[in-house]
């Protein structure tokens, strides 16, 4: 017997001595008439036949280009992130982002405090940051031009560039003359996710909370989430892809891969992307991608709803131009 196999009588027995990270589910096995409930505090990896009526409760359900075993090893590395992780994106289903988002912070929080956060702080070596990013805006008309441009560091956010999304989106939001906000970024990827140097300067993970109620873009741009028109080129990772999945309208180039490699450190999602990627490609997808920490593809990305197209369009340049000079 699988030592991580998931029985019916399970359903019903004490968890608190059990300290397995995760479980599988052969659907093919498993009663129709069964529910998956109560669900434990672990992921539930689900294998078998889609159909099955119980198979939406699972919290995976493993598709390629992902395999149980790197789940598994995945999982096993950071169970406590894992175990968090599903728990939120269950208890989240549905609900309207400005109610999730505060959960997703506060369960961020919760991590951030963390042994296996602290763990991967202190295996890291200790950086300098390169230097600010800004964000460009123009107005054209009716339409706000948004460029992310910090190309040394891959465009990864740090604060100030955090800070003014969050003014423009802010704007963007309270404008209605405002029907389209397009925001690009310079260079040969979109962005690389949040400035890693970043991570650990507020070390108290109530006040991180308190500041990210005030400060994280996606407050705002939930609230319009229908005007923006994000284009992918190269990577999309982290904080990166997570506010671009809020966008009504996400297209990327054919040599775009997106990646979500937060629970490798201890921590899950906290840009927002508990929230926008489930919204684009469901709850169990979106925990496999951020469970796995594994790239996918552009063409991946469209067969799964991540991304509405693929467009060979030209990089921006720091003028907000393409580099054709449109």
């Amino acid at each position: 017997m699988d030592s991580h196999a998931l029985h019916p009588w399970m359903l019903l027995t004490d968890w608190r001595e059990d300290e397995r990270p995760f479980l599988t589910l052969d659907l093919s096995a498993w009663p129709q008439t069964q529910p998956l409930a109560p669900l434990p505090p672990v992921p539930i990896l689900a294998f078998g036949p889609a159909s099955h009526p119980q198979a939406a409760s699972a919290d995976i359900l493993i598709e390629a280009p992902i395999t149980l075993p790197g789940f598994a090893t995945a999982i096993a590395k950071t169970p406590r992130a894992a175990a968090v992780l599903v728990q939120l994106l269950r208890a989240i289903e549905g609900l309207a982002p400005e109610r999730a988002l505060p959960l997703e912070s506060l369960a961020f929080a919760a991590l951030q405090g963390g042994a296996e956060h602290a763990a991967w702080r202190a295996a890291r070596a200790l950086s300098t940051a390169p230097p600010p990013g800004t964000l460009h805006m123009r107005r054209d008309g009716a339409t706000l031009h948004l460029l992310l441009n910090r190309p040394a560091a891959l465009n990864a956010i740090d604060r100030p560039m955090r800070d003014a999304l969050a003014d423009a989106f802010t704007l963007a939001a309270l404008d209605d003359t405002i029907a389209c906000v397009k925001l690009r970024a310079t260079g040969r990827v979109f962005s690389m996710g949040a400035e890693l140097a970043e991570f650990g300067t507020t070390p108290d993970p109530v006040q991180a909370h308190l500041i990210r109620a005030r400060t994280l873009p996606a407050h705002a741009m939930a609230r319009r989430c229908a005007i923006y028109d994000i284009h992918i080129q190269g990577g999309c990772v982290g904080a990166g892809l997570e506010m671009a999945a809020f966008a009504g309208r996400l297209t990327a180039a054919p040599n775009a891969w997106f990646q979500l490699p937060e629970t490798a450190m201890g921590i899950l999602p906290g840009f927002g992307g508990c929230v926008s990627i489930p919204a684009r490609i469901g709850r169990q997808r979106a925990a496999a991608l951020m469970l796995s920490g594994k790239r996918i593809s552009a063409q991946t990305a469209l067969g799964w709803g991540l991304i509405d197209a693929i467009i060979d369009e030209p990089p921006a340049n720091e003028a907000g131009t393409d580099q054709a000079g449109g």
